[in-house]
């Protein structure tokens, strides 16, 4: 199996986590990022996602990987279904694929984003083969995969992802090599490249406005 298209643009996501970043959010022009990704547990008391010409990616980030509040379950499908209306697309882990089957159900017509985060490491290339099969499996519609990155083997083996993965994929490093590893990801294909509009909220990532600017200069 192998992905079978590499955009000619990849799409930059800013990452909305903060009242700051949503307030400069709203003002953004679809010229300046091409997606937003509502970080509603980083936001839980949001009644609804804001109206913006720029597509929404829906996200209630897991405790386990990096998710704030530790909200347990029940906790985050409530949250996905209050501000389902308002995504283009939602993000769920593969290890929440179970636990939000009502949330997934819900979302029928909306894009679905299977991730994996890994702020320790980078998985061996066995793992993420599995991890790609898995996401495949689910019927997602992208396999997003974002780990430390630490030494050019890791970064190695997230590049395999691209040849191995039936879905699209979207590969972030994290870490000492986050910032180089991110745009030759972006170079290869990865179909979502998040930023951040108020401050990084991991190691290694650019700002969303200035990765948009680099990707197109090109």
């Amino acid at each position: 199996m192998g992905q079978k298209h590499k955009p000619a643009n990849p799409a930059v996501v800013g990452v909305v986590d903060s009242p700051q970043a949503r307030r400069l959010a709203v003002r953004l022009k679809g010229s300046e990022v091409d997606v937003l990704e509502w970080r509603a547990d980083c936001l839980p008391g949001a009644r609804a996602i804001p109206d913006s010409a720029i597509p929404w990616i829906l996200t209630v980030r897991h405790p386990g990987e990096g998710g704030m509040g530790n909200l347990a379950d029940p906790a985050r499908e409530k949250l996905f279904m209050r501000l389902l209306p308002g995504a283009t697309c939602v993000d769920v882990e593969l290890r929440s694929f179970r636990v939000m089957r009502n949330v997934l159900e819900a979302a029928r017509g909306v894009r679905v984003i299977a991730s994996f985060h890994d702020f320790q490491k980078t998985p061996g290339a066995a793992a993420l083969r599995e991890l790609a099969g898995r996401a495949a499996d689910s019927g997602a519609d992208v396999f997003k995969v974002a780990t430390r990155v630490s030494d050019p083997g890791d970064i190695s083996r997230l590049l395999e992802l691209f040849s191995v993965s039936s879905l699209p994929v979207a590969v972030m490093g994290m870490g000492p090599l986050g910032f180089s590893s991110r745009l030759l990801f972006a170079a290869s294909g990865s179909v979502l490249n998040y930023g951040w509009l108020h401050r990084p909220n991991v190691p290694g990532q650019w700002p969303a406005l200035e990765l948009k600017a680099m990707l197109a200069r090109r």
